[in-house]
């Protein structure tokens, strides 16, 4: 038992520094709710309307952070504009309808 004690402690030191680190960086860099959108989005993920309904997966995401989907057989790009995270998917203010109306 008195083998563990020491690498328990030290365990609990060595992660100090990095949790303190993790503090300071997060307050000193104050992150805009469109860098928060643009860094979740990937390929593969769902788009979903505001409604809750899905669109499409999402296919590509181009230069600009847009992210660009597959519907009714045409590579549509969805602004990032339009888009926001609830409850943890990409949701955006458009309906499946007006996404499919764009040029």
């Amino acid at each position: 038992m008195k083998k563990f004690v020491p690498l328990a402690a030290f365990a609990t030191i060595a992660a100090l520094p990095t949790a303190v680190f993790a503090e300071t960086e997060q307050s000193a860099g104050e992150s805009t709710p469109e860098a928060a959108v643009s860094a979740e989005i990937n390929a593969g993920k769902m788009l979903y309307s505001s409604h809750g309904y899905r669109i499409a997966s999402i296919y590509r995401v181009n230069q600009e952070g847009d992210p660009q989907i597959i519907l009714s057989g045409r590579l549509v790009t969805v602004p990032a504009s339009t888009l926001s995270v609830v409850d943890d998917k990409i949701t955006t203010s458009l309906s499946k309808k007006e996404i499919a109306a764009a040029r």
